[in-house]
């Protein structure tokens, strides 16, 4: 098995939690296993807490434009759209994504009608996953959430590209607490869970895979898919039922 090489890659991790720095974040104690991998790949690595910066909500590429007094969205935008693969983290509140990650999701939606150099959608050609963490139920429906998101927005999704962790349901251990041992393992909680160490190996890995294979691709051909040739008047094999 030859292994590839994934150094020309880059990712940003985006870190939904609702602790500001330096507060322990669980969420960035699972992401940290999937930067780890990252890591020995010689990928370069970017991060963000999302919650440290003030980015204002709404859904334009700058809010000061819209009756905001500060947005740090327009700083962070290019740290974004610089990453091969963008990597969610959040916690469950309710059964749901963190509100930080559902502000991300409307900053990300904001940059979504610009365009890349083959007037394709600016996302096209990059990859998006997802890492969850939580004291009850909702991963899944996490995932199906913010995956869905990233794919409208133009990322290419994966197998297997969400993973998480929440333990038992109700109060109790969150990922990686150290007061809290595995009573059979003695390790800090979640640290042993076969079921997430493997499904956030795959899906660090399946995200390299596709980002890897889009970038020597040079991403998507823009045949039938190009904003630009649209409002231009391209239509490729498209015929409106309404002059059949």
């Amino acid at each position: 098995m030859k292994k590839p090489d994934f150094s020309t890659l880059k990712v940003i991790y985006i870190n939904c939690t609702l602790k500001k720095s330096p507060q322990e974040s669980h969420t960035k104690t699972l992401m940290d296993v999937s930067k780890a991998i990252m890591m020995k790949e010689e990928v370069n690595i970017d991060e963000i807490r999302l919650v440290d910066h003030q980015v204002a909500s709404g859904v334009y590429p700058d809010m000061t434009k819209h009756g905001w007094d500060v947005d740090a969205w327009p700083q962070l935008t290019k740290r974004v759209l610089d990453a091969d693969i963008l990597i969610v983290g959040t916690p469950i509140w309710l059964g749901e994504k963190s509100s930080e990650a559902q502000k991300l999701i409307e900053r990300l939606y904001a940059l979504s009608s610009l365009t890349n150099d083959k007037g394709q959608y600016v996302f096209y050609g990059k990859v998006g996953g997802c890492i969850v963490t939580g004291n009850e139920d909702g991963i899944k429906h996490c995932a199906m959430g913010i995956l869905y998101s990233l794919q409208h927005v133009g990322y290419s999704i994966p197998p297997q590209a969400d993973c998480g962790w929440i333990g038992k349901v109700g109060p109790g251990p969150s990922y990686g607490d150290t007061e809290w041992k595995d009573e059979k393992l003695d390790n800090p909680v979640g640290f042993e869970s076969d079921f997430t160490n493997r499904n956030t190996t795959f899906m660090t890995y399946n995200l390299l895979h596709l980002a890897l294979m889009l970038k020597k691709n040079e991403g998507y051909p823009n045949y039938g898919n190009s904003r630009k040739y649209w409002d231009n008047g391209k239509r490729w094999e498209f015929e409106n039922p309404e002059y059949r």
